[in-house]
């Protein structure tokens, strides 16, 4: 009996040995998480350290150099990425509780017809763009010029059969031409205006709606979602040519596409991308500092070494010959850029697009009538 009592007690003892060991286990535990907590809360960066961005450039040009800016500045930087209109919509759906303080990237066009949505300014630095590529009013804050360009199948095509805009209009062309939505692709609601401007045969909108008839019947019901099928699509061979920017004919060249790009005859139009701050922004400041930074020389001078983007600096020749291995961009007055009024523009945006929708989703013969 004394045996079984001692060995009864031993075990009693044991179990409220490991039931004290567990508790102090998880006092532990407790102790350590909420220093963690403790930690993690002192590293994250103050509300002035702060900058939230929408973007709707790729992450191979918004990457180096939102990383270089956080180095140089310390601020920490939360990027959000999408298309133009995308994230426009969700700016008006957020305005008056703005969660981002600026939208980088986007058309000025696009931007110039949401300017309610974006707060003046004029960052430092801002004078050493060049005249043409700069905003009166201070509501965007001009990034790269983009030419509109034309861009054809090296297999498929022989050089001299695609040289401007008249020639997507010819038979051989039906059907078979890549082009992406306006209403959703910014370049391509640039190339759709720039389109109707060259070729309208009369002024106002009675020319343009001309040319948005034909364009669209020569389309024959073909329309791509996103801008950058186009490469894709023309360089495979399922169009013998498309409408897409410099840009990215020029990186399409690099990789080794079967595309060639060519500078419409008639001219083009060179509207350029940008940035703008929000309405109500939480980090304005420093949305700005920014502004300034992408502004400057050494971004600038990036863009035409390794991104194939044009600067829009007053000294853009000189930041060229300084980028070794950057693309070889002949002068803009070469490309004979056409007349682009923002401001017109930006008052029949929806306009046009509506007589696009109109033309586009109706047979030829209706749209005749």
């Amino acid at each position: 009996m004394e045996r079984a009592e001692r060995q009864r007690k031993k075990r009693c003892s044991s179990i409220l040995v490991k039931m004290w060991l567990s508790v102090l286990l998880l006092m532990l535990l407790s102790a350590c998480g909420k220093r963690e907590g403790i930690l993690e809360t002192e590293l994250l960066p103050s509300e002035e350290q702060r900058l939230v961005i929408y973007t709707s450039h790729k992450r191979e040009v918004w990457w180096p150099i939102v990383k270089e800016f956080e180095e140089r500045s310390g601020i920490w930087t939360e990027v959000t990425e999408g298309g133009s209109n995308e994230l426009l919509k969700r700016i008006a759906e957020e305005s008056g509780q703005p969660k981002a303080d600026l939208m980088f990237g986007g058309g000025v066009d696009t931007l110039q017809s949401s300017r309610e949505l974006f707060a003046p300014c004029e960052p430092l630095g801002l004078s050493g763009i060049a005249p043409e590529f700069r905003d009166p009013n201070g509501y965007w804050t001009a990034f790269s010029a983009l030419p509109v360009v034309l861009i054809y199948n090296t297999k498929l095509l022989e050089p001299g059969q695609l040289r401007g805009w008249e020639d997507l209009m010819r038979p051989m062309f039906q059907g078979k031409l890549a082009f992406a939505d306006p209403a959703k692709s910014g370049s391509n609601f640039t190339a759709l205006v720039t389109l109707c401007r060259v070729l309208a045969k009369q002024p106002g909108p009675d020319g343009e709606r001309e040319v948005l008839k034909e364009f669209a019947a020569q389309l024959g019901g073909v329309l791509l979602d996103n801008s950058g099928d186009v490469m894709s699509t023309v360089a495979d061979g399922k169009a013998l040519a498309g409408i897409t920017l410099e840009e990215s004919a020029l990186k399409g060249i690099a990789a080794g596409k079967n595309i060639a790009l060519v500078y419409p005859a008639e001219g083009t139009s060179v509207i350029p991308d940008g940035s703008a701050v929000l309405c109500g922004a939480r980090h304005r400041e420093n949305a700005e500092r920014f502004l300034e930074f992408v502004s400057g020389e050494d971004v600038q001078r990036l863009l035409q070494r390794r991104l194939c983007r044009r600067s829009v600096r007053k000294d853009a020749a000189r930041l060229l010959e300084q980028a070794e291995g950057g693309a070889a961009f002949p002068a803009l007055q070469e490309l004979h850029p056409i007349n682009y009024d923002l401001e017109e523009i930006s008052m029949e945006r929806d306009a046009l697009l509506m007589s696009w929708e109109f033309y586009f989703g109706t047979p030829e013969e209706e749209a005749g009538q």
